[in-house]
């Protein structure tokens, strides 16, 4: 069995291990709602602030016909996500579901959408939602903070809408209200977001964490002769891509528990917000720059991204470590572990 969401491989003694109905069990992984771990026990994904957001606008769209309680949307993956919503007169609410991450701070946050027939398919964004100020980010300066992906899952599932009752388009002002709120909780205003929460999302999920999900990777790590420890992702999709015959670990911020627990030929690849400042924690300290990439497409010979990739080349303890950034190309490479 393969997970959906990740593509990681499901050993059959794991499913045994679990006190899930299998029916249950195989129905939740197939949904990419459920993740089984290794001694047996399962995590939920919720989904994210861009599925979410998908969730109110499609169902703000139906809802000009008949009210909606129950629908159906498109994920980046492939998979099709269900939740139940509030929906009538093209006024609709999503609550973001609850999930197994800690850390996940939008969880039970409400989203609104507003719905009206026009030609051709608008999103507007409104209250909560963040307006990036900097440079660097996926979504351009003085615009809405919504990520390229989940706006194309926005808009195809507002074509869906579309389609099921024949209008002829359909605008949708998206808008979350405690969005400035949570806002404060997070690095957003430091980064170059003002006002609001990013609407994010690469794979419509997000994915759980817990003690023994650290534990049961850091054993996949152990085992493996050859090994690649990524960052998110996108870095999952260029290693798989750079390095095959090596076995894919995301560790996400976890890096240096990660370096520690490897054993074998061991490759550190992911993008620069992360692996540069993995290396060198305080490399934006008074430069100016809010992030890693605006540092990089403004100032891309600015030493402290050079100074950045040497420590973190000293922190690999050998390992060898690779930055690509969005597109897959690669941007520094320390070479063949010596």
């Amino acid at each position: 069995m393969i997970d959906p969401v990740n593509k990681s491989k499901i050993p059959e003694e794991w499913v045994a291990r679990s006190n899930v109905p299998r029916d249950e069990l195989i129905k939740g992984i197939e949904s990419g709602r459920l993740v089984l771990l290794s001694d047996g026990s399962v995590l939920r994904r919720g989904y994210t602030t861009g599925t979410t957001a998908t969730f109110a606008a499609k169902a703000a769209v139906l809802s000009l016909r008949k009210p909606v309680s129950h629908l159906s949307v498109p994920t980046p993956v492939g998979l099709r996500a269900e939740m139940d919503v509030q929906a009538v007169n093209g006024h609709a609410v999503a609550v973001k579901v609850y999930n197994d991450h800690e850390s996940d701070i939008t969880r039970g946050l409400e989203f609104v959408a507003d719905a009206r027939e026009v030609e051709g398919i608008v999103i507007r964004a409104g209250e909560g939602i963040g307006i990036v100020t900097r440079n660097g980010l996926e979504s351009k300066k003085g615009y809405p903070a919504i990520n390229p992906r989940p706006m194309e899952q926005i808009k195809a599932a507002i074509a869906e809408a579309v389609e099921e009752l024949g209008l002829q388009g359909a605008e949708v002002t998206l808008s979350l209200p405690r969005g400035a709120e949570v806002a404060k909780q997070t690095l957003n205003s430091r980064i170059g977001v003002e006002g609001g929460i990013s609407i994010l999302g690469t794979t419509g999920f997000v994915e759980p964490w817990n003690d023994h999900l650290g534990e049961m990777k850091e054993d996949l790590i152990r085992s493996a002769d050859k090994v690649v420890l990524t960052t998110g992702r996108i870095g999952i999709r260029y290693s798989t891509m750079l390095f095959p015959g090596y076995t894919v670990v995301l560790a996400g911020s976890r890096i240096s528990d990660a370096v520690a627990a490897a054993k074998g030929d061991v490759i550190i690849c992911g993008l620069p917000g992360l692996v540069l400042k993995w290396g060198d924690p305080n490399m934006l300290a008074d430069s100016g720059y809010a992030t890693v990439v605006e540092m990089l497409e403004l100032d891309p010979d600015n030493e402290r991204l050079k100074k950045a990739f040497d420590m973190a080349v000293e922190k690999a303890h050998g390992a060898r470590v690779v930055v690509v950034d969005r597109d897959g190309t690669v941007l520094m490479d320390s070479g063949e572990k010596a």
